[in-house]
């Protein structure tokens, strides 16, 4: 991996009506020609993405927009992605030449997702100032940058405003084992190489789980799942955490003694891009399904299927052993998400490696707005196999809300 992945860069979101000088803007920050600019309105038809460092924050993601006015039967559908690219902003750029209802919608839209908002009013050059600049403080606007991306003018402006306006969730996330291991402790990862793994190198989690280690000044031992008992037995002090891939739960839990605590790379991450808590109650919902029930199975990515590809076999096959029949499984890749989230019994979602936490949390809260149980791939995994309370062993406050939950599902029949 030669740069920071999207998923750990603040993600900025530029928006704004047709014409406004989106795209302009975006050019200007980043000093170069990213999208294209034209007087025709609607040039910009799909998001644009340009990652840079932005100091001091550090690695950041600008995605430019189509505009929220377009039109027709293609307008309806650049917005509707345009509205996808909400779920995933950090921090959102509006820029506006007039106040319209618009940027009214947008600003609504950002109190309520409490998205961190920098209003740029653009073309101070050809326009007389300051009444767009107070109709959006009149709206709520906190920071209004008055600008001009043809002439310059605003520019360092706009930049100083987003450092400012960068959210404190961001600034000070928890890392991927935050918590788990100390200065010079030894973390053992478990990495299988099967035909899931991509050619000449690990996958996304495994990687960014390392990093962190070394990150923590700790040690790390990687190893394949027949190799983890010979790994163990010539350590000379147990690990402070054993990580293993989901799908090798159960070997690796046979030759791991339960005082070395063992979790997975699917459970860190859902902790680290979600809600680990909401999660593991979605994984104890597994014991309410029967057989019909219907059951989404969203990924993040858009892949080529292996033969025995996770998310459309294997886990399907695991959940109709614990339903006792055939489900209803819809499969779901990339940013598509069906609209009738609540006509399922439940949802099960990938890893998430490549999106940020916002756009995670934002999946969260739809389900959760839709009284829908929602878990991982791995927490899946594991509570099939049942083997989730071993794997949940390093967090024992999610570990009790797994018990309590399962004791609920039990209780309730």
């Amino acid at each position: 991996m030669q740069e920071t992945p999207k998923g750990l860069r603040l993600q900025i979101g530029i928006f704004g009506r047709r014409n406004v000088g989106k795209s302009s803007i975006l050019n200007a920050i980043t000093r170069q020609p990213v999208s294209i600019v034209s007087d025709t309105a609607g040039t910009t038809t799909d998001p644009v993405e340009k990652a840079m460092e932005l100091l001091p924050l550090g690695p950041v993601l600008f995605v430019d927009t189509a505009g929220v006015d377009d039109v027709g039967a293609l307008g309806e559908l650049r917005v509707a992605k345009t509205l996808r690219v909400v779920e995933r902003t950090d921090l959102a750029i509006l820029v506006t030449d007039a106040w319209q209802e618009y940027e009214q919608r947008l600003m609504d839209t950002f109190r309520l997702r409490k998205t961190p908002v920098v209003v740029v009013a653009n073309k101070n050059d050809v326009r007389l100032p300051g009444e767009v600049e107070a109709r959006a403080r009149e709206s709520g606007a906190h920071t209004v940058v008055s600008a001009s991306a043809i002439t310059g003018t605003g520019l360092e402006e706009i930049r100083l405003a987003i450092i400012a306006a960068a959210p404190e969730e961001y600034l000070s996330a928890p890392s991927v084992v935050h918590q788990l291991v100390r200065p010079g402790d030894l973390a053992v990862l478990v990495v299988p190489i099967d035909i899931e793994a991509p050619k000449g190198r690990l996958i996304l989690p495994q990687v960014q789980t390392l990093r962190d280690i070394l990150d923590h000044d700790a040690l790390a031992v990687v190893v394949k799942e027949h190799q983890l008992a010979q790994a163990l037995a010539g350590l000379s002090k147990p690990p402070a955490i054993v990580v293993t891939d989901s799908q090798a739960f159960e070997k690796v839990m046979a030759v791991t003694p339960p005082e070395i605590p063992l979790t997975g790379f699917s459970i860190l991450y859902a902790r680290f891009k979600g809600d680990l808590g909401e999660f593991v109650r979605g994984a104890a919902a597994i014991d309410q399904l029967r057989p019909g029930d219907r059951v989404l199975v969203a990924e993040a990515c858009t892949h080529h299927p292996t033969k025995d590809d996770i998310g459309r076999m294997k886990i399907p096959r695991w959940l109709e052993r614990k339903a006792g029949g055939k489900l209803d499984i819809t499969v779901r890749s990339g940013n598509e998400y069906p609209q009738d989230i609540g006509a399922y019994k439940l949802i099960i979602h990938c890893g998430a490696c490549m999106w940020n936490r916002r756009q995670v949390l934002s999946r969260l809260e739809q389900a959760r707005a839709c009284g829908v149980p929602i878990t991982n791939y791995g927490l899946a995994i594991a509570h099939s196999l049942g083997v989730l309370q071993r794997a949940l062993s390093p967090f024992p406050e999610v570990l009790r809300e797994y018990e309590q939950a399962k004791e609920g599902i039990r209780h309730n029949g």
